[in-house]
Protein backbone atom coordinates (compact mmCIF):
# COMPACT_ATOMS: atom_id res chain seq x y z
CA UNK A 1 0.00 0.00 0.00
CA UNK A 2 1.09 3.32 -1.11
CA UNK A 3 1.74 5.97 1.93
CA UNK A 4 -0.66 9.01 1.49
CA UNK A 5 0.54 11.95 -0.20
CA UNK A 6 2.06 14.71 1.92
CA UNK A 7 -0.32 17.84 1.46
CA UNK A 8 -0.24 21.03 3.30
CA UNK A 9 -3.81 22.13 5.06
CA UNK A 10 -4.43 25.88 4.95
CA UNK A 11 -6.42 27.29 7.27
CA UNK A 12 -7.66 30.48 7.36
CA UNK A 13 -10.94 32.76 7.83
CA UNK A 14 -9.95 35.59 5.15
CA UNK A 15 -11.15 33.91 1.85
CA UNK A 16 -8.44 36.25 -0.37
CA UNK A 17 -5.62 35.23 1.72
CA UNK A 18 -6.24 31.60 1.58
CA UNK A 19 -6.47 31.55 -1.92
CA UNK A 20 -3.17 33.84 -1.79
CA UNK A 21 -0.95 31.13 0.06
CA UNK A 22 -3.00 27.71 -1.91
CA UNK A 23 -1.59 29.96 -5.02
CA UNK A 24 1.68 30.68 -3.47
CA UNK A 25 2.13 26.85 -2.49
CA UNK A 26 0.30 25.47 -5.45
CA UNK A 27 3.35 27.25 -7.40
CA UNK A 28 6.07 25.68 -5.00
CA UNK A 29 4.81 22.12 -6.02
CA UNK A 30 2.85 21.19 -2.88
CA UNK A 31 -0.56 19.43 -2.62
CA UNK A 32 -2.62 21.47 -1.07
CA UNK A 33 -5.98 21.86 0.73
CA UNK A 34 -7.66 24.79 2.08
CA UNK A 35 -10.12 25.56 4.69
CA UNK A 36 -12.05 28.29 6.22
CA UNK A 37 -12.43 27.81 9.89
CA UNK A 38 -10.55 25.16 12.21
CA UNK A 39 -13.43 22.87 13.38
CA UNK A 40 -13.89 22.20 9.69
CA UNK A 41 -10.08 21.12 8.98
CA UNK A 42 -10.54 18.73 11.89
CA UNK A 43 -14.18 17.55 10.85
CA UNK A 44 -12.57 16.34 7.10
CA UNK A 45 -8.95 15.84 7.40
CA UNK A 46 -8.29 12.17 6.50
CA UNK A 47 -7.56 10.41 10.00
CA UNK A 48 -4.13 9.40 8.19
CA UNK A 49 -2.85 12.65 6.75
CA UNK A 50 0.57 13.39 6.11
CA UNK A 51 1.93 16.96 5.69
CA UNK A 52 1.67 19.94 7.95
CA UNK A 53 -0.61 23.10 9.02
CA UNK A 54 -0.17 26.62 7.67
CA UNK A 55 -2.69 28.13 10.07
CA UNK A 56 -3.68 31.36 10.98
CA UNK A 57 -3.92 32.61 14.87
CA UNK A 58 -7.07 34.34 15.09
CA UNK A 59 -9.91 32.94 13.63
CA UNK A 60 -13.49 32.99 15.01
CA UNK A 61 -14.87 30.01 16.79
CA UNK A 62 -11.78 27.68 17.12
CA UNK A 63 -8.71 29.65 17.10
CA UNK A 64 -5.22 28.85 16.45
CA UNK A 65 -4.15 27.48 19.46
CA UNK A 66 -6.90 25.93 19.97
CA UNK A 67 -6.56 23.97 16.75
CA UNK A 68 -2.78 23.20 17.50
CA UNK A 69 -4.25 21.67 21.16
CA UNK A 70 -6.76 19.33 19.13
CA UNK A 71 -3.94 18.62 16.99
CA UNK A 72 -1.70 17.47 19.72
CA UNK A 73 -4.51 15.19 21.78
CA UNK A 74 -4.97 13.47 18.60
CA UNK A 75 -3.49 10.21 17.01
CA UNK A 76 -1.44 12.01 14.10
CA UNK A 77 -0.68 15.39 15.45
CA UNK A 78 0.77 17.15 12.15
CA UNK A 79 3.00 19.57 12.61
CA UNK A 80 1.90 23.79 12.57
CA UNK A 81 2.91 26.68 11.47
CA UNK A 82 1.22 29.89 12.48
CA UNK A 83 0.53 32.74 9.84
CA UNK A 84 -0.79 35.70 11.50
CA UNK A 85 -1.26 39.85 10.95
CA UNK A 86 -2.02 40.40 14.72
CA UNK A 87 0.79 38.52 16.80
CA UNK A 88 2.19 38.91 20.10
CA UNK A 89 5.10 37.93 21.92
CA UNK A 90 3.34 36.14 24.72
CA UNK A 91 1.28 34.00 22.14
CA UNK A 92 4.11 33.59 19.62
CA UNK A 93 6.08 31.75 23.03
CA UNK A 94 3.23 29.51 23.93
CA UNK A 95 2.40 28.75 20.17
CA UNK A 96 6.34 27.92 19.83
CA UNK A 97 6.27 25.95 23.50
CA UNK A 98 3.06 24.09 22.59
CA UNK A 99 5.72 22.77 19.35
CA UNK A 100 4.52 25.14 16.41
CA UNK A 101 7.40 24.53 13.63
CA UNK A 102 7.37 28.65 13.28
CA UNK A 103 4.64 31.30 14.18
CA UNK A 104 5.24 34.41 10.97
CA UNK A 105 3.89 37.26 10.39
CA UNK A 106 1.53 37.36 7.25
CA UNK A 107 3.49 40.14 5.65
CA UNK A 108 7.01 37.93 5.94
CA UNK A 109 7.99 37.21 2.51
CA UNK A 110 7.20 33.98 0.76
CA UNK A 111 10.59 32.36 0.82
CA UNK A 112 10.17 32.13 4.77
CA UNK A 113 6.88 30.42 4.38
CA UNK A 114 8.38 27.93 2.19
CA UNK A 115 11.12 27.29 4.20
CA UNK A 116 9.23 26.33 7.03
CA UNK A 117 6.81 24.25 5.29
CA UNK A 118 9.99 22.20 4.02
CA UNK A 119 11.25 22.05 8.36
CA UNK A 120 7.38 21.23 8.75
CA UNK A 121 7.31 18.39 6.14
CA UNK A 122 10.58 16.92 7.33
CA UNK A 123 9.24 16.91 10.81
CA UNK A 124 6.11 15.42 10.35
CA UNK A 125 7.99 12.27 8.41
CA UNK A 126 10.14 11.57 11.83
CA UNK A 127 7.56 12.03 13.60
CA UNK A 128 5.32 9.65 11.71
CA UNK A 129 8.17 7.10 11.13
CA UNK A 130 8.51 7.36 15.25
CA UNK A 131 4.48 6.55 15.64
CA UNK A 132 4.79 3.45 13.43
CA UNK A 133 7.46 2.44 15.00
CA UNK A 134 6.38 2.33 18.22
CA UNK A 135 3.01 1.11 16.62
CA UNK A 136 4.78 -2.42 15.78
CA UNK A 137 6.88 -2.57 19.15
CA UNK A 138 3.47 -2.57 20.82
CA UNK A 139 1.96 -5.15 18.53
CA UNK A 140 4.86 -7.23 19.31
CA UNK A 141 4.56 -6.80 23.04
CA UNK A 142 0.99 -7.44 22.60
CA UNK A 143 1.20 -10.90 21.25
CA UNK A 144 3.09 -11.61 25.11
CA UNK A 145 0.70 -14.34 27.21
CA UNK A 146 -0.47 -13.14 30.45
CA UNK A 147 1.73 -15.24 32.14
CA UNK A 148 4.86 -13.77 30.26
CA UNK A 149 3.62 -10.36 30.42
CA UNK A 150 3.93 -11.17 34.46
CA UNK A 151 7.45 -12.01 34.09
CA UNK A 152 7.85 -9.42 31.90
CA UNK A 153 6.92 -6.93 34.71
CA UNK A 154 8.95 -8.57 37.46
CA UNK A 155 11.90 -8.19 34.89
CA UNK A 156 11.40 -4.68 34.52
CA UNK A 157 11.48 -3.91 37.71
CA UNK A 158 15.33 -6.07 38.00
CA UNK A 159 13.77 -8.80 39.71
CA UNK A 160 15.59 -12.44 39.60
CA UNK A 161 14.66 -15.70 38.27
CA UNK A 162 14.66 -16.91 41.91
CA UNK A 163 12.61 -13.73 42.83
CA UNK A 164 10.35 -14.09 40.30
CA UNK A 165 9.31 -17.42 40.97
CA UNK A 166 8.60 -16.58 44.77
CA UNK A 167 6.30 -13.68 43.86
CA UNK A 168 4.42 -15.86 40.92
CA UNK A 169 4.50 -18.90 42.73
CA UNK A 170 5.57 -21.32 40.63
CA UNK A 171 9.40 -22.61 40.42
CA UNK A 172 12.16 -21.06 38.67
CA UNK A 173 12.32 -23.33 35.39
CA UNK A 174 8.95 -22.65 34.51
CA UNK A 175 10.27 -18.82 34.79
CA UNK A 176 13.10 -19.52 32.39
CA UNK A 177 10.87 -21.11 30.21
CA UNK A 178 8.41 -18.12 29.92
CA UNK A 179 11.44 -15.56 29.61
CA UNK A 180 12.33 -17.57 26.63
CA UNK A 181 9.48 -17.34 24.94
CA UNK A 182 9.22 -13.56 25.96
CA UNK A 183 12.62 -12.81 24.68
CA UNK A 184 11.87 -15.32 21.41
CA UNK A 185 9.19 -13.06 20.61
CA UNK A 186 10.37 -9.54 21.40
CA UNK A 187 13.78 -10.40 19.50
CA UNK A 188 16.05 -9.46 21.96
CA UNK A 189 19.11 -11.34 23.57
CA UNK A 190 19.60 -9.12 26.49
CA UNK A 191 17.87 -7.64 29.14
CA UNK A 192 19.28 -4.03 28.38
CA UNK A 193 17.64 -4.82 25.03
CA UNK A 194 14.30 -6.18 26.13
CA UNK A 195 14.09 -2.64 28.88
CA UNK A 196 15.57 -0.83 25.87
CA UNK A 197 12.65 -2.04 23.95
CA UNK A 198 10.39 -1.81 26.97
CA UNK A 199 11.45 1.74 26.71
CA UNK A 200 10.58 2.94 23.49
CA UNK A 201 6.80 1.03 23.06
CA UNK A 202 6.16 2.81 26.34
CA UNK A 203 5.92 -0.07 28.55
CA UNK A 204 6.46 0.26 32.21
CA UNK A 205 6.62 -1.77 35.25
CA UNK A 206 3.49 -1.69 37.13
CA UNK A 207 5.26 -0.33 40.31
CA UNK A 208 7.48 2.36 38.46
CA UNK A 209 6.28 5.78 38.69
CA UNK A 210 4.65 7.44 35.58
Amino acid sequence: MSEPAKTVFVVDDDPSYLSGVERLLRAAGYAVASFTSASDFLARRPSSARGCVVADLRMPGMDGLALQEALAGSDNPLPTVFLTGQGDIPTSVKAMRRGAEDFLDKSAPGELLLGAIERALARDAREHADRARRGALRARFAALTPRENEVLTQVLRGQLNKQIAADLGVDERSVKRHRTNLTRKLGVDSVAELVRLAVEAGIRAENESQ
